[in-house]
């Protein structure tokens, strides 16, 4: 398992859950997928948003929320909410780390966010608006953890960089 974690609690698109994985791939980063899935795992449009990038990837799968707590009883986490007071950008994030994101239609239980409130964090958006794309929301905070750490592991040489133009 590596330092960062991505939590994705009953994810329901596999586009998304695709490019999250793809991400987690490029990135470093494990996958951690609760069920129930809103997908098969053999998903073909799963597959296509990950490419090639399943075989780099360090993936584990839990039946529940309580089997993901007793497998991993001392995670430092954090969940992604619009309904949170501090931003993301607000954490000065510790070596490991589980970043939790919840169901596309629906978000993180209420539950979950009221029992956590103080690890619940949000990424600024305009006013009215429902949320943020969750592979998107994923990618944010992603980089904003590599940041901290001064993208650690990472290549500036791969990817689209290009430090010759």
């Amino acid at each position: 398992m590596n330092d960062l974690n991505i939590v994705l609690l009953e994810p329901e698109i596999p586009q998304n859950t695709g490019n999250i994985a793809r991400t987690c791939a490029s990135s470093g980063a494990s996958l951690h997928m609760i069920k129930p899935l809103g997908f098969k795992i053999d998903d073909a449009k799963l597959k296509r948003a990950g490419m090639d990038y399943w075989y780099h990837l360090d993936i584990h799968y839990y039946e529940n929320i309580d089997e993901f707590f007793e497998k991993n009883p001392d995670a430092n986490f954090y969940l992604f909410t619009k309904k949170a007071s501090k931003r993301y950008t607000d954490i000065n994030y510790d070596k490991r780390v589980f970043f939790f994101f919840g169901r596309e239609s629906c978000g993180l239980p209420e539950a979950l966010l009221e029992k956590y409130s103080e690890r619940c964090l949000r990424i600024p958006m305009k006013e009215g608006l429902r949320s943020l794309n969750q592979s998107n929301s994923v990618a944010i905070a992603v980089y904003e953890y590599l940041r901290q750490h001064d993208f650690d592991g990472l290549s500036d040489n791969g990817g689209w960089i290009n430090h010759e133009n």
